[in-house]
């Protein structure tokens, strides 16, 4: 049986993508048979249990510091990974502490690691910008893994290029987007608009909140529904009574393991909108357009791949209120959630990663080298 180890800065209860994309994967492994798969992620609290099991899979989580900002600094990583005996490594997201300690733990004792980007923006302009930077100072660690595997065309190209390695050396496992079989049966309330995410600034919230009332003037029963928590809250809030909305929208917080409820939600929408300034691959886009919501987003980084393939109306990144109102009275104007779009599923994307898992086993450590440009 192979041990494999998934590192990640956050799992469950914490909410987002990458949380959501490592439990759908890991609990559909585990029913294999040939894999033992624990999940290793940090905890700024300190509240939550060091170990748990959860469907066929073990979860230790280790402090990480400071508790108030998103560096995830967790030295504990390191030394786990030097005291235990794993056949594999797989760092879940690039962008915190958390990647470049296990990666170096991993190579120290010559364990293949396997990394999955799963890159995602954030609210500070100077951490965004900084990012190609970051990119090029892993590069080392990156290019010395057994394998790589980004959520998108467009993040196989941001790191093809910044860190100069060669296309064959990765693999595109998208997001899935379907619910298990007994989510909740949802209708569509006319009208109703869906911004699903963590309550941040780049995410877009705000955004969808100014083009509300003038979608209004077209559907005066429009009403909009964020989803999510956050520290941006408290703005999101202030924009809404500023603009005298408190009647029309509502910002609420689904557990991320109530995928029934998270279903209802999003089934319940006659439009979503998807504003996030950067997204790799947005779970709650797949999600959406699984459910035959029509979709508006930004064509800007991964979303941007939706666009091109038809998926998803496309906005600029610089539009106005009047241009995102238009296009999401548009949607609107659909009436019904059309029927289901066939895309990844969660199925597909555990049995690829347990595929990717077995061959970098098997590749061990620096095969690879002779692959880069």
């Amino acid at each position: 049986m192979l041990r494999v180890l998934e590192v990640a800065a956050r799992f469950f209860p914490d909410l987002g993508g990458i949380e959501t994309h490592i439990y759908e994967v890991t609990r559909r492994m585990a029913k294999r048979g040939d894999l033992d798969l624990t999940v290793l992620a940090t905890d700024r609290s300190g509240a939550l249990p060091a170990r748990e099991e959860s469907e066929g899979f073990t979860v230790l989580r280790c402090r990480s510091y400071p508790r108030q900002r998103d560096y995830y600094f967790a030295p504990s990583i390191y030394r786990l990974i030097q005291q235990r005996d794993y056949d594999l490594i797989h760092c879940q997201g690039i962008h915190t502490a958390v990647p470049v300690l296990a990666m170096a733990a991993a190579k120290h004792r010559r364990i293949p690691y396997v990394v999955t980007f799963h890159t995602g923006g954030h609210s500070s302009g100077l951490r965004h910008r900084l990012r190609n930077v970051q990119w090029r100072t892993l590069s080392p660690l990156i290019r010395d893994a057994a394998a790589l595997v980004a959520v998108s065309r467009f993040e196989q190209q941001l790191f093809q290029k910044s860190c100069r390695i060669n296309a064959s050396r990765f693999r595109i496992i998208q997001n899935g987007g379907d619910f298990s079989a007994n989510a909740v049966d949802a209708r569509p309330v006319p009208g109703r608009i869906v911004s699903s995410g963590r309550l941040e600034r780049y995410k877009g919230h705000q955004r969808v909140i100014a083009a509300l009332p003038l979608v209004q003037m077209s559907i005066p029963h429009a009403t909009l529904h964020i989803l999510g928590s956050g520290r941006y809250e408290s703005n999101l809030r202030s924009l809404i009574a500023t603009m005298g909305l408190q009647e029309s929208v509502v910002i609420d917080c689904i557990n991320p393991g109530d995928r029934d409820r998270m279903a209802k939600a999003l089934g319940e929408a006659s439009a979503f909108a998807a504003l996030s300034e950067y997204e790799a691959h947005p779970v709650a886009v797949m999600e959406a357009l699984t459910l035959g919501i029509p979709v508006v987003g930004l064509d800007a980084a991964g979303l941007a791949d939706l666009v091109a393939d038809g998926l998803v109306r496309g906005v600029p990144r610089d539009a106005t209120s009047a241009v995102l109102a238009r296009s999401l009275v548009a949607a609107l104007d659909r009436g019904v959630a059309s029927d289901p779009v066939p895309l990844p599923s969660w199925d597909a994307a555990a049995a690829d990663l347990a595929q990717v898992y077995i061959e970098a086993a098997g590749a061990g450590l620096g095969s690879h080298r002779s692959c880069d440009l």
